[in-house]
Order: structure tokens, then sequence, then C-alpha cells
């Protein structure tokens, strides 16, 4: 198991690569944010975006599955997992589209124990997504819960 006194300042892990398809990003789009350039390039044409883009919001949702995917190759660390307090700084920086190939670097910036709850404690870290071609597409700091060992 991995406890919230294992985790230190600087821990990385990687996660990815997951390809973004066309159907995905109008699939998720239809259901969760049907903004036109998200369904169609046409409509993206219309704008700043220029093409079919993925919401930043599925985005988002790549990230956590690329991370738990990552996590359940490692014993323990799902187990660990308290869920999250928040997301501090969330950017897009970049669209993603159709045919893109994402990965994602996640660092712990901070830890820090819980004086109401003992039996958890909370890890901040910096997280990127990148593209292809090594350009960001997202950074933001999740802000989790770990448990703390057993006494």
């Amino acid at each position: 198991m991995a406890w919230f006194e294992d985790v230190t300042v600087g821990d990385r892990m990687e996660f990815g690569p997951l390809t973004i398809s066309r159907e995905e990003i109008i699939a998720f789009a239809s259901e969760y944010d049907f903004q036109p350039f998200h369904l169609s390039d046409e409509a993206a044409a219309q704008t700043h975006f220029g093409s079919l883009s993925a919401s930043g919001w599925h985005t988002t949702a790549l990230f956590m599955k690329m991370m738990l995917a990552a996590m359940q190759k490692r014993p323990g660390f799902q187990e660990a997992s308290l869920g999250a307090m928040g997301i501090d700084e969330l950017r897009w920086l970049r669209p993603v589209r159709p045919g893109d190939t994402l990965r994602g670097v996640s660092e712990v910036i901070a830890t820090k124990s819980s004086r109401s709850r003992p039996e958890m404690g909370v890890v901040t870290s910096l997280v990127t997504l990148f593209n292809q071609h090594d350009e960001p597409v997202l950074t933001m700091k999740p802000i989790t819960l770990i448990r703390t060992r057993p006494l």
C-alpha cells in the first residue's frame, strides 16, 4: 500500500499515452459540452479554434482515465486514494484535436497532514498533459486525500 507518509515532494508519476478520436470528441460534447465548436469542423471554423477540438472538460476527464490506469498498475496506490478536495489553477493551454495522443506527468509539490482527519493527508500535485508534439495542453493542481498508515 502507498501511504501518505511515503509521499514526498518531487515524487513523479507518468501516465498515458491515450489517443482521442473524432467520434469520442463529438460523443462527449453531445452529452456534456454541446457548444458548436466541439461538435463540428464547420462551426469550429467560425471561431478561433479553426477546426473541431475537444472540450476542456473532456481533456480533464481523459487525465483522470490515464491517471487511474497508471495507479492501478502500482500496487496499493488506488486503495490509498480517498478522492480529491478540488483542483486549483486548471488551464486548457491548447486545443486537443481528433487523433491527438496525450500523455501526462504528475509531480507532488506539497504535502500536509490533516489536523481534523488523522486517517488522511493532503497531497497537492502539478499535472501537465502533453500532446504528441510535447506541447502542453493542460495544467492543473489537484488536491488529493491519501490514507495515512494505520497506528
